[in-house]
Formats: C-alpha cells, structure tokens, sequence
C-alpha cells in the first residue's frame, strides 16, 4: 500500500462510524453490562440491526444480564464479523418485549446505540468472527424463530 493511501485509510478510520453498519445473520457478538462491582461480558447470538443507530437482541430471561441491564442500563455490545465489521455499540438497553412471541424463555431487548467505536484496523481486514456448528438442530430452529421475531420488531 503506498504511503498516500495508508494515509487514506488511517483517516477514514479516525472517523469512525455514523451510522451501524450491515453484519452477517451467523453474527455473535459480546454484551457488557454492570454490576454493582464491575462489567460482565456474555456472547450473545444473532444480533439484528434496527435502523442506523439500534440494535435489538434476545437474552433468557434466567440470565442476570437481563438483571442488570434493568437495573443499570448503560451496555457496550463489542460485534466482531466477516466483512470487516469490529465495533463497539454503547448506548442504553430496554426490554421491548417480554416474554417474546414464539420464545417464551427469552425477553426482547433494544439498544439505542448513542456511540460507535470503530475497531477497524488499515492494517488489516477481519474476515469472519466467532462462529458455531449446531449440535442440537431445534436449538438452531429456536434461534431461527427469535431472530424472525426480532426482525418483526425492528420493522414495526
């Protein structure tokens, strides 16, 4: 790369991002909430971008993410993906569904994305992010059915 583009690049990254960028459906990315103490960090599977600056995702309704994020609702949602997708989303957590339709166990969470840290590098490109290879098929279908559940809300 010669040096007038590396400095295209660098400058186009200082930037960061306005607005959420597209990711692939397979996503995981990490939601970090707070507790009393300190953050706490969980994958979480599939998030669904809602708009430039919204994200929604689901969490079991067992989990204390869910606690906390009610509790304290500043959260940090780090997506790693193909594409060339690294970023940190911050911004404020609610619960727009709960129970959600068709995944009774999980509740529907939105997060209004006030930041966007962009993790890119002009070094180099991410070509993919964690991935899973299903064991057990009806948890992939599961998965299917409250991804399609959050895809309704991000359209309504």
């Amino acid at each position: 790369m010669t040096a007038t583009r590396t400095t295209e690049v660098t400058e186009a990254f200082a930037e960061g991002l306005g607005t959420l960028p597209e990711w692939p459906a397979r996503t995981i990315a990490v939601l970090i909430t707070l507790g009393d103490d300190e953050p706490h960090a969980i994958p979480v599977s599939a998030p669904v971008r809602a708009g430039h600056r919204r994200i929604l995702l689901n969490l079991h309704r067992t989990r204390d993410s869910l606690r906390r994020l009610r509790e304290r609702p500043r959260v940090a949602l780090t997506i790693l993906a193909a594409e060339n997708i690294a970023l940190t989303a911050r911004g404020s957590a609610h619960i727009i569904q709960e129970p959600m339709t068709g995944a009774p166990d999980y509740a529907a969470i939105a997060i209004d994305v006030e930041v966007i840290d962009d993790h890119r590098q002009p070094a180099f490109q991410l070509e993919a992010g964690p991935d899973r290879r299903w064991v057990h098929e009806s948890e992939r279908e599961a998965l299917g059915q409250r991804i399609r559940t959050l895809t309704e809300l991000a359209a309504s």
